[in-house]
């Protein structure tokens, strides 16, 4: 058997026209996270077809190979070292236990040898807590991130260099990327596959995964708190009506209306169920539908943002810059090529 795990150690990535993701492990990992990245990243095909070629090879690492605890009675066996890193395009740092009681900010000597190994401009991101592991290292200085809810005030305590977003589902600094709780793992890998290869692969994805493409709002949702009454209206029913209508106008009144409430009630409410206002929440969807649009489509951009409810082309260039960074030519040319 250690012979086994010699050799296997030895070849690290084995097919060098695909997207190389380094998942660094440690002790104690939640299995859960190791399999949300090889199950979307493995799931990830050409041209959105289950026959088409995998985009991505996934590979397990450890500062030091061999059997890593876990949070349940089995260890996982991780074949592969640090010298996985060096060679990936894509780092992915589970959490672990020892983070739940990091005391400093210190950065432990074998993880410190082991970033070291990531080649300079390669996107690195962190599950759940592996986010103190890159603050650590001083990756996310100056940047936004988040972590769980549950250590947010932990984690500003120990980073105030850090821009922390404590609400949010996962954050996009451009190289480095971070998540909340371990199932918002699920949200950022398909974030990643997204910007990767478009909408049609993520949404494959997450189709034959069993999951949504995209999750409404923040982890400020789960965070307890009291449990209105069983009669206590919702919002879903106006999200619904304005989902069908996104080319149109629509006002908070309007859909305030749609579930009978004040536009004071009503607001507070959605924040409550979404974690967004509604106007913020209208505007992502909005966003969302012109990306699809510009991916899957030759549709002029005049008419993109019209067809998307944003109005004029400078409408929408100006919050594609802001959400995206990218101008919407400069978008679709990314999935659809030059000359699209």
């Amino acid at each position: 058997m250690d012979q086994v795990r010699k050799d296997m150690a030895m070849t690290v990535f084995t097919h060098p026209g695909r997207h190389r993701v380094a998942v660094l492990a440690r002790e104690v990992l939640l299995p859960i996270e190791l399999g949300i990245v090889h199950q979307l990243f493995g799931q990830a095909r050409q041209g959105a077809s289950a026959d088409g070629e995998p985009l991505y090879e996934v590979a397990t690492c450890s500062p030091t190979p061999g059997d890593v605890r876990t949070d349940g009675d089995f260890t996982v066996a991780v074949a592969h070292g640090p010298e996985a890193l060096a060679e990936a395009d894509t780092v992915i740092v589970l959490s672990s236990y020892e983070d739940y009681v990091q005391e400093t900010p210190d950065l432990p000597a074998p993880a410190a040898e082991a970033l070291a190994l990531i080649r300079p401009g390669v996107r690195v991101a962190s599950i759940c807590t592996g986010a103190y592991l890159l603050a650590s290292a001083g990756l996310l200085d100056g940047r936004p991130a988040t972590t769980h809810w549950r250590y947010t005030e932990q984690f500003a305590r120990l980073f105030p260099r850090v821009e922390l977003d404590p609400d949010v589902l996962y954050t996009d600094g451009g190289s480095v990327l971070t998540s909340a709780g371990c199932a918002a793992g699920i949200d950022l890998c398909l974030h990643m596959i997204r910007r990767d290869h478009g909408t049609a692969v993520a949404n494959d994805v997450a189709r034959r995964t069993v999951v949504p493409p995209h999750r409404e709002g923040g982890q400020v949702q789960y965070i307890r708190r009291p449990v209105p009454g069983r009669s206590a209206p919702g919002t879903s029913a106006a999200r619904d009506w304005a989902l069908r209508r996104l080319q149109d106008p629509i006002t908070l009144e309007q859909l305030a209306a749609r579930e009978s409430m004040s536009v004071r009630h009503f607001t507070r409410r959605f924040r409550e169920e979404v974690g967004l206002t509604p106007m913020d929440w209208l505007t992502r969807q909005r966003i969302e539908l012109a990306r699809e649009l510009l991916e899957e489509s030759d549709t002029p951009v005049e008419q993109v943002a019209a067809r998307a409810g944003l109005g004029t082309a400078a409408n929408l260039r100006r919050h594609f810059h802001t959400a995206l960074g990218v101008s919407p030519s400069a978008y679709r040319t990314t999935f659809r090529g030059p000359g699209s």
